[in-house]
């Protein structure tokens, strides 16, 4: 696998899960404002962000598991850890809009 397709499929994760974390933050914040389904909604654009991000990190290592070369670089170390983070932060945001949403029921 060339340099240049590593580095665009590390900016494609960081895009996507720059995006995901930023639709599961909002959310959080809307529930808190009791918008339940405007946060709902942004949960769910998050998960779909979520999902492509997930998709190009698993093309990248079927690639090596098929035996093609992917080199580590910095920029795919950060795209990693945008990943892990975003798919950390989306389920403390899952847990956080349901105690947001017992809360509101109280």
């Amino acid at each position: 696998m060339t340099e240049e397709t590593i580095q665009e499929m590390s900016f494609e994760i960081i895009g996507y899960a720059g995006n995901a974390f930023s639709y599961f933050y909002e959310a959080v914040e809307e529930m808190m404002e009791e918008n339940k389904e405007r946060a709902k909604e942004l949960y769910n654009l998050g998960k779909k962000e979520l999902t492509q991000a997930h998709k190009v990190q698993t093309d990248l290592l079927i690639s090596e598991a098929n035996g093609e070369k992917v080199n580590t670089n910095v920029i795919l170390i950060h795209a990693q850890d945008h990943l892990m983070t975003t798919i950390m932060y989306e389920r403390i945001a899952k847990q956080m809009i349901r105690i947001l949403d017992k809360e509101a029921k109280l």
